[in-house]
């Protein structure tokens, strides 16, 4: 099916868009909204039956929505102030109001929303169905804890705004059938399925959960956990946190690993995301500025992509507390994007948390806590939101909250490949409470995790110079001048954004002790 408009033609069977010979680069998700408004567009579609056809239902924010919106306005060389083609209602809907050629009728309109339902196109970042998982206990009255278990992963992975997860109410279709994967898989428009069971004999419990990517046709993540049933609901808690915080990683791998297969010229901007978020989380400088590169293109691709905006401000911001990069370049850069993050998901911890990272950099730590604990809200399951924010209560002189904030970060995601960041922020915590032993102890670990990691180099070399392990103290200043060649008492006191100047003063007394000039 095609549709001409405006030097614009749309074809559904090839999903392609071109304004006259070029291709328009668009989301899948905008793509099938422009669809939708164009076979629709004899009548004003509500906000809620947009919600229901592209988003399968799911609830999602009116910014995300107005996003959307806006994005299908651009592809088409349309704006929210002339609304030429593209008209928003107040308080009634959408309409396509340009003159097009092409069919257009109820009947039209109800068959293609039928043929979309039956087979539905991916979204535009990872699509997850969650299973109600098997009650194996024999036991029927054992149901409410098992449903209990799967309805809290759904919520949890809801928080997840780079993930798009099926409703309770749709995947609990399924309980107690055998159907297969790839069925459940074509029905709820998804590529990966969460499966399970709950085993229960007397104050015990055996929960086994799996991820699965249906595409490939297997699993790529199998855990069990074994409890005492002291508690029951802490027992549910714990468990589901272990599970969201165990999938998260394995699916940006998995779609990491998704993108680099495909051929250069299907790339779109959730494929550069998803590589660039790969180098994001190796913390070197070859690979911060490779990331920084991919993002670039993945923006230039959709200029109001919420997930690309945070991932290109929180980079840059690890750049700059890591030495890398320039304060005075990367944070206007930073900050104006991350603040364009927030403008098109409110509701993402990921936007949340780059916004506080430029606001600890520059000095504004009260803004910066207070971005941090938002995201925290919208996402308790965040680690890196965790350790930024232990940094900065580290940095405003509560260390003792800084160090509970490090111990949560390594809790919820103790396999986490960046969990040596979270252990240098635990040294520096107790470096500012003058532990220094602790902290020594602590940065050791971290070094011992990563042996590139500036931040915990720094920690050990002022922790050892204040005790007067001076031989330890050089050692670890050599290693620092090599990940940051360019440490400098100067850098120290000009860079780092401490809330009291008697917390600056200690560190840099540290340095000096070591034999920093």
């Amino acid at each position: 099916m095609k549709f001409n408009f405006d030097n614009h033609i749309l074809d559904t069977d090839l999903r392609e868009l071109r304004r006259g010979g070029e291709m328009i680069a668009m989301q899948p998700q905008v793509f099938d909204l422009l669809v939708h408004l164009l076979k629709c567009r004899d009548r004003v579609v509500s906000r809620d039956d947009l919600i229901a056809l592209v988003w399968g239902g799911r609830i999602v924010s009116d910014s995300t929505l107005d996003s959307r919106i806006n994005a299908a306005r651009n592809a088409i060389g349309d704006n929210g102030k002339e609304q030429r083609l593209i008209r928003t209602i107040p308080r009634k809907g959408v309409r396509f109001v340009g003159a097009v050629n092409g069919p257009c009728d109820a009947q039209a309109a109800s068959q293609a929303e039928a043929k979309m339902r039956s087979g539905l196109t991916l979204p535009d970042r990872p699509a997850i169905a969650v299973l109600p998982f098997d009650n194996m206990s024999g036991d029927r009255e054992q149901e409410y804890f098992s449903d209990g278990i799967s309805e809290d992963i759904i919520t949890a992975l809801s928080k997840l705004r780079w993930f798009f997860v099926i409703a309770r109410n749709s995947s609990f279709t399924y309980k107690g059938k055998a159907v297969h994967m790839k069925q459940i898989a074509a029905e709820l428009g998804v590529r990966y399925v969460v499966e399970g069971s709950v085993r229960r004999s007397g104050d015990r419990v055996r929960i086994t959960a799996q991820l699965n990517d249906t595409a490939m046709g297997s699993h790529i993540w199998a855990e069990r956990y074994d409890r005492d049933l002291t508690d029951v609901f802490a027992v549910q808690d714990e468990i589901t946190d272990a599970i969201v915080t165990a999938i998260e990683p394995q699916i940006y791998a998995a779609e990491n690993f998704r993108s680099r297969r495909k051929p250069p010229n299907s790339v779109d901007a959730w494929d550069l995301v998803m590589r660039a978020l790969s180098h994001h989380w190796r913390v070197t400088r070859p690979d911060s500025l490779a990331a920084q590169a991919l993002l670039e293109r993945a923006i230039a691709v959709d200029p109001n992509y919420g997930q690309a905006l945070a991932l290109f401000a929180t980079n840059h911001m690890f750049g700059v507390h890591l030495g890398w990069t320039d304060l005075a370049t990367a944070a206007p850069v930073a900050e104006q994007a991350a603040l364009a993050a927030i403008a098109a998901d409110s509701e993402d911890a990921w936007a949340h948390t780059a916004l506080g990272s430029v606001y600890f950099s520059t000095r504004r730590l009260d803004r910066s806590l207070a971005e941090f604990e938002l995201a925290l809200q919208l996402n308790p399951n965040f680690s890196l939101a965790q350790g930024y924010y232990s940094l900065a209560l580290s940095y405003s002189g509560r260390w003792e909250d800084a160090f509970a904030a490090t111990q949560r970060a390594i809790r919820q995601s103790p396999r986490d490949p960046s969990s040596a960041i979270y252990y240098g922020v635990a040294a520096y915590a107790q470096f500012v409470g003058r532990n220094y032993q602790e902290a020594i102890a602590l940065a050791r670990e971290a070094t011992r995790q990563r042996g590139d990691l500036t931040g915990a180099y720094r920690v050990l070399t002022v922790a050892a110079g204040m005790t007067g392990q001076i031989e330890l103290a050089r050692t670890a200043l050599h290693e620092l001048r090599r990940t940051q060649p360019n440490i400098s008492l100067a850098w120290i006191a000009t860079q780092l954004p401490w809330k009291h100047d008697a917390d600056r003063e200690h560190y840099l007394e540290g340095f000096r002790r070591a034999g920093l000039e």
